[in-house]
């Protein structure tokens, strides 16, 4: 074999190694992406073992009384009413946060214990949440004609101790926590308080009074609970 015959020999086996090398590359980088793909589901189906273990435990777990609490002792226990009847002072747990616990609110606890374990939410009336709830009223004091004095009155009365409360704290007065308007239907009663409600940026809330006459003793004042608690 000559030089040259040498030579050539030398080049194709190069060629046949650099092309060999790069078969080997390309096969390393697809082995890389499946190798990538099989960790992403792996990881993903221990995630939904975990998911369906802790399912299961929860399921296995046993079922929690629901009762209502009257009273608050202290930080740590509450007077609760059952669902049954019976009245039982219990303890809360630590990770409740005590903010939440209020007479009247619904509370899930422990079989055994008794302990209140979780702050259930409360429900609310249907006729609550049916009324007419207006986050920004569209009407204001020069859409009502006929009624200076009264605008100046509500305005003293209402708006400036909601705008202005500094004012009261500063001379020791304080504002009234209400008023009532009278008079007969379409005298501007409803866009007065409509008025109030979009200068003082609050939500107006239309309620018929006779929807808080209800058949059964306390019920009325429940639903003034509930429609307050839907204000705030």
């Amino acid at each position: 074999m000559n030089d040259e015959e040498f030579t050539k020999y030398l080049l194709d086996r190069l060629r046949q190694l650099e092309e060999s090398n790069m078969r080997l590359l390309e096969e390393n980088r697809k082995i890389e992406t499946e190798r990538r793909i099989v960790e992403s589901q792996k990881i993903k189906q221990e995630r939904e073992i975990r998911r369906l273990r802790s399912e299961l435990e929860r399921l296995r777990s046993p079922p929690l009384l629901v009762g209502v609490i009257s009273e608050i002792v202290d930080d740590e226990r509450v007077v609760v009413r059952t669902s049954s009847g019976p009245k039982y002072l219990v303890s809360v747990s630590s990770l409740i946060d005590k903010k939440e616990l209020t007479p009247g609110t619904p509370v899930a606890m422990n079989q055994q214990t008794l302990a209140v374990v979780a702050v259930l939410p409360k429900e609310k009336d249907p006729i609550v949440y049916g009324m007419e709830v207006i986050e920004s009223p569209d009407v204001t004091y020069d859409d009502i004609g006929g009624l200076k004095e009264q605008i100046e009155e509500i305005r003293e009365t209402v708006e400036l101790p909601l705008i202005r409360p500094d004012l009261f704290e500063k001379v020791g007065i304080e504002p009234p926590k209400g008023v009532l308007l009278y008079g007969p239907p379409g005298t501007g009663k409803t866009l007065l308080a409509k008025a109030v409600a979009r200068k003082t940026n609050a939500t107006f809330i239309r309620v018929v009074g006779s929807e808080l006459v209800q058949k059964y003793i306390g019920e009325g004042a429940r639903l003034v609970r509930e429609l307050f608690q839907l204000a705030r």
